[in-house]
């Protein structure tokens, strides 16, 4: 082999090398589905046992598809909290990536159903429609932090519904930082048990309109003086601060119920005795055991 080729093969090889790598660092860190984005979706349903959700006091599905950013740690630490709390309130919980789940036979299985950290496109229209009829016939719905991260962007109702605005990002610079988070709805059901104010780090969210302008009952709000609510990268600042900051709303849609928690990124933050309180509490009322009536399923 000439001297060339050899230089042309041992490049090559380096090639394929830093392909390899960069592709399997960007599904280490959840950032394949950024990258390289798909809508895809399933048309098998998952499968429930016959008895599933006999003599539960509430029946709830984790849903945790990313079709975008994945929140690998976030997600597996969602998991077991949820079997934890699930353990000790008596509840049904079923784990599915399977958005064939969304058919009006399979929702009316449950009563709550938690997105968390579930991104990007990832379910089909009709599917997409299955779950907005269940959910505003009287469903609940609990948001976890990716869930309001402006990748369900073909999905209208979703937006104007759930969540608050348009997505303007993430802090960065650093990406995670504590931040002074106040209580507002002392009273509501999903507050019980919650000091009036903590400290939480978090990788923190900003929208181009706040929940309370889009008529969202405020539960939680994050002081913007107590962090740097910008992006600072490459050398360039975005501003991305909302003055009024809220970042855990809930609303009636329909006779449905609705919670979003903007928290969540980190797997430690699923180990916070005020976390596991809220998140417990959330699926509680979504369920619409408690609190002011949504009217209820048809």
């Amino acid at each position: 082999m000439s001297r060339l080729k050899k230089i042309l093969a041992g490049l090559a090889i380096l090639l394929l090398l830093v392909v390899v790598i960069s592709g399997v660092g960007l599904w280490w860190i959840g950032a394949w589905g950024i990258v390289f984005p798909s809508d895809s979706y399933e048309t098998e349903a998952p499968e429930l046992t016959a008895d599933f959700g006999e003599g539960a006091t509430l029946r709830v599905a984790i849903y945790t598809k990313t079709n975008s950013f994945r929140h690998t740690e976030g997600i597996s630490a969602s998991h077991a909290l949820f079997d934890e709390i699930g353990a000790k309130q008596g509840w049904a919980v079923f784990h599915t990536e399977n958005s064939a789940l969304f058919t009006p036979e399979l929702l009316n299985q449950f009563d709550v159903i938690v997105f968390a950290s579930a991104s990007g496109n990832h379910a089909s229209d009709a599917q997409d429609e299955a779950f907005r009829a269940w959910l505003e016939a009287g469903g609940g719905w609990l948001g976890i932090h990716a869930a309001g991260d402006g990748s369900h962007e073909l999905w209208d109702w979703y937006a104007e519904n759930l969540m608050t605005g348009t997505y303007l990002g993430h802090i960065l610079g650093p990406q995670t930082q504590a931040a002074r988070v106040i209580v507002e709805a002392t009273s509501h059901p999903i507050t019980r048990g919650l000091p009036t104010e903590f400290q939480h780090e978090e990788e923190w969210y900003s929208w181009d309109r706040g929940a309370r302008e889009a008529g969202f009952d405020v539960l939680l709000t994050v002081d913007e003086s107590s962090y740097s609510p910008w992006i600072k990268a490459f050398g360039n600042e975005v501003d991305i601060r909302m003055t009024d900051h809220p970042i855990v709303w809930s609303r009636c849609v329909g006779r449905g119920r609705a919670v979003y928690s903007a928290m969540g990124h980190w797997g430690d933050a699923y180990a916070q005795d005020y976390m596991q309180r809220l998140l417990e509490n959330a699926v509680v009322w979504a369920s619409g055991v408690e609190g002011k009536s949504c009217g209820g399923r048809s």
